[in-house]
C-alpha cells in the first residue's frame, strides 16, 4: 500500500475538502523538467506543446487527484484563454527548476528570481497536512484549477530535492546535445549518461570512430 498526503483544499467561501495526492517520487521534478529534452540541440524536443499533453503527463506521472484533471480538462474546453494561462505558467515553472537543478548538477549558484518562481507556487500549492492511506480520499467537486493545485507533487518534490541537494547526486547528461537531468543513484557516483543505450553508446561509438582515424 502506498504512501500519500491528505490536503485541505478550499473550494468555495462556505466549503472545505479533503483530498488525497500521491507521496512524490524523490525524482518526479526532474521528469517534469525532462519534459523539454536535446536542450543542447539547435531545436529542443517539448512534450508540452498545448494544454492537453500536460493534463496527459500529469494523469501518467503526478499521482494528483482525478478529479482535479477531469475539471481542469473540461475547463479548458469552456475557457480555452485560462487553459493557455494555466500552461504558461507550468512551462515558466518548468524552466525554473530547470535552471535551478542544472546550476545544482553544474555546481553553479542557483539564481534567487528562480526560487522566487517555485516559492510563489509553493506558497499556492495544497499543504501536506498528514500521512494517509494511497487508497483512501474523497470525491471532491472543484470549483476552479491552478497551477500549483495541479502541479503539487512536483513542487513538494522539487522543494524536497532543492533541500538535499548537497546529499544527493544531481548530475546532467555528459551528451552536450542532451542535457537530460537526474539522480545519480550508481554505487560509486561516476554516471555520465541519462542512458548507456542512448547518450552512452553514441559517445562510445564516436571514441571508436576517432580512434579509427587516429589509427
Amino acid at each position: 500500500m502506498g504512501v500519500s498526503y491528505s490536503s485541505l483544499m478550499t473550494v468555495s467561501r462556505h466549503q472545505a475538502v479533503t483530498t488525497v495526492i500521491v507521496a512524490p517520487p524523490e525524482g518526479l521534478c526532474l521528469d517534469f523538467v525532462n519534459t523539454r529534452y536535446w536542450r543542447g540541440s539547435p531545436v529542443p524536443t517539448d512534450e508540452l506543446t498545448s494544454f492537453p499533453p500536460l493534463l496527459g503527463w500529469l494523469k501518467a506521472k503526478s499521482g494528483v487527484d482525478e478529479t482535479l484533471l477531469k475539471s481542469a480538462d473540461a475547463q479548458s474546453k469552456t475557457e480555452p484563454a485560462k487553459a493557455e494561462d494555466l500552461l504558461s505558467e507550468a512551462i515558466s515553472l518548468r524552466e525554473a527548476l530547470h535552471r535551478l537543478f542544472a546550476a545544482a548538477a553544474t555546481d553553479r549558484p542557483l539564481l534567487a528570481a528562480d526560487f522566487i518562481v517555485v516559492n510563489s507556487a509553493l506558497a499556492e500549492a495544497p499543504p501536506r497536512r498528514k500521512l494517509a492511506s494511497a487508497d483512501g480520499g474523497w470525491e471532491v467537486s472543484w470549483s476552479s484549477v491552478s497551477m500549483p493545485a495541479l502541479l503539487a507533487s512536483v513542487l513538494w518534490s522539487a522543494a524536497d530535492l532543492l533541500l538535499a541537494r548537497n546529499d544527493r547526486r544531481i548530475r546532467q547528461c555528459a551528451n552536450e546535445k542532451c542535457r537530460f537531468l537526474f539522480i545519480d543513484e550508481s554505487k560509486n557516483g561516476t554516471r555520465r549518461w541519462c542512458d548507456m543505450s542512448s547518450c552512452g553508446n553514441r559517445a562510445k561509438a564516436r571514441r571508436h570512430l576517432l580512434k579509427k582515424k587516429q589509427a
